[in-house]
């Protein structure tokens, strides 16, 4: 999981919806370098933004572009009056973002914030050429494995325990929340099933395509969603089973337990043998009397 892409361009990169509309009715060559572009508030709220993705701009794109032209200078000279030294450095490339960190591949986009009332927090496949921005996170290459996971309450118990707090808002983390998180170790018979359950949440949203995933993960109207809460319930059958978990539903016995595996997990290297040790060696018998049979030696691996 990654930080999504970082414009550090002082807003000359970024477009509202008229900024790119305005362009696709003034500028050809520059409307062919218009991206979508989401952070955790238009991923939410399906809010309409854009940016101009230039990274394969062309020097005779750019000559014949007086918007590109425009933009790229603003950025420039945005860049040279910062009082960073690795800002000023970027004015030499002010055609591209600060910080790229875009996936190849389609990928899921996981917000930054999102609001405490809300059970899980929505996350969902996005399409390569959908710029995803620092404000949200992308898992490249993730299946409906990962999906379902993320999605579970297990893995959201986890969220409100660990994340940090904007306001009152969860604020997700790739590192404390995301890279610390003790995976389940599923059979393929219980991976299959946390892939199949997590299809039916995809397919349940679909039936709601014209509502944003603010609205339906608002607790009001999830509980209304019979489709939509089924298929959540049936995710955290199958996440749950994954885990062996059987106590109750609650995030204090979800958070013991994983904080227990977690234990377990960080402690299991240290319990291993160091690569190449040979155990000692136990004396011979020596003696002529027959040993006294000892009970079955108990191994830590």
């Amino acid at each position: 999981m990654n930080k999504g892409s970082q414009p550090t361009d002082g807003g000359h990169l970024l477009l509202s919806a008229d900024d790119a509309q305005a362009i696709r009715d003034s500028d050809p060559i520059a409307t062919r370098y218009i991206r979508a572009f989401l952070g955790a508030d238009e991923f939410l709220n399906n809010t309409p933004r854009f940016c101009l993705w230039l990274a394969d701009m062309t020097d005779a794109d750019l000559a014949a572009s007086p918007e590109l032209q425009r933009r790229t200078q603003a950025v420039k000279a945005m860049r040279l009056a910062s009082p960073k030294v690795p800002t000023q450095k970027l004015a030499a490339v002010p055609h591209l973002f600060g910080e790229i960190r875009q996936p190849a591949g389609n990928y899921l986009l996981v917000p930054s914030v999102s609001s405490e009332r809300r059970s899980f927090v929505p996350i969902g496949y996005i399409d390569s050429q959908v710029i995803v921005s620092n404000l949200a996170f992308a898992v490249p290459n993730a299946t409906l494995y990962h999906f379902g996971t993320l999605t579970s309450t297990m893995h959201n118990a986890w969220m409100r325990a660990v994340c940090g707090r904007l306001e009152s808002r969860y604020r997700y983390s790739n590192t404390i929340v995301y890279n610390n998180y003790p995976w389940p170790t599923p059979s393929p018979a219980q991976q299959a099933a946390i892939e199949t359950a997590a299809q039916t949440v995809l397919d349940a949203r679909a039936q709601h395509a014209d509502k944003s995933l603010a609205w339906l993960y608002d607790p009001d109207n999830l509980r209304k969603n019979k489709s939509l809460q089924a298929a959540h319930d049936a995710v955290d059958e199958a996440v749950d089973d994954a885990y062996g978990y059987d106590k109750s539903n609650d995030d204090t016995s979800r958070v013991a337990y994983l904080f227990d595996l977690y234990e377990k997990l960080a402690l299991a290297p240290m319990l291993e043998p160091a690569q190449g040790s040979t155990p000692d060696k136990k004396p011979r018998q020596t003696s002529t009397r027959k040993p006294i049979k000892s009970p079955k030696e108990i191994s830590l691996v």
